[in-house]
């Protein structure tokens, strides 16, 4: 899996470029589409701002699987991987925390149960929003404009570049090529 973006306190803050040398932890997360390709997004109605779907790997799980038990558990989907699209690692120094996250594209087949989500989930308010790919760009983008915490905005950040990946290989791929 090749290394899609490295994120570090100079993407937020300016300066020099600091890694830290210790995964704090592993992430598993990416793009959910449908046959039209529209995107599935994560939206916070506390916030009144998006993610993508996705979260931690935990102990003696493969990274595959955590992304497609996040899915289920934030969406309610099934899903099908159909591309790796790499990693991104986040330097948090401020926080003294490396996230390093796989990323993929999916798709969803059909919604098969509830939403699972954790108590900090459905008190922002998690709820799927299916769009355009030029929307999802557009409501990232506007994410990052209006986050105010360290963190999140990480977050934001990386989301947008999975996305930004996710789009360059879903529309220079032949059509239905990935659906296959």
């Amino acid at each position: 899996m090749q290394l899609i973006k490295r994120i570090t306190d100079s993407d937020l803050l300016g300066g020099d470029p600091a890694c830290m040398q210790t995964i704090s932890r592993y992430g598993s997360r990416g793009v959910v589409v449908d046959n039209k390709l529209n995107v599935m997004m994560m939206y916070m109605s506390k916030t009144n701002l998006y993610k993508l779907p996705g979260g931690g790997v935990d102990e003696r799980e493969d990274a595959k699987e955590a992304f497609l038990r996040e899915i289920r558990e934030e969406t309610g989907y099934e899903a099908e991987i159909l591309q790796e699209l790499g990693y991104i690692e986040e330097h948090k120094n401020r926080n003294d925390f490396m996230q390093l996250s796989y990323c993929y594209i999916a798709k969803a087949q059909q919604k098969v149960s509830n939403t699972m989500l954790t108590d900090d989930e459905i008190e922002l308010g998690m709820e799927v929003r299916w769009m355009t790919l030029n929307m999802a760009l557009q409501v990232m983008k506007d994410s990052i404009q209006k986050s105010t915490d360290y963190s999140t905005t990480f977050m934001f950040l990386r989301d947008k570049e999975i996305l930004e990946k996710a789009v360059l290989v879903l529309t220079s791929a032949p059509r239905g090529s990935l659906f296959i």
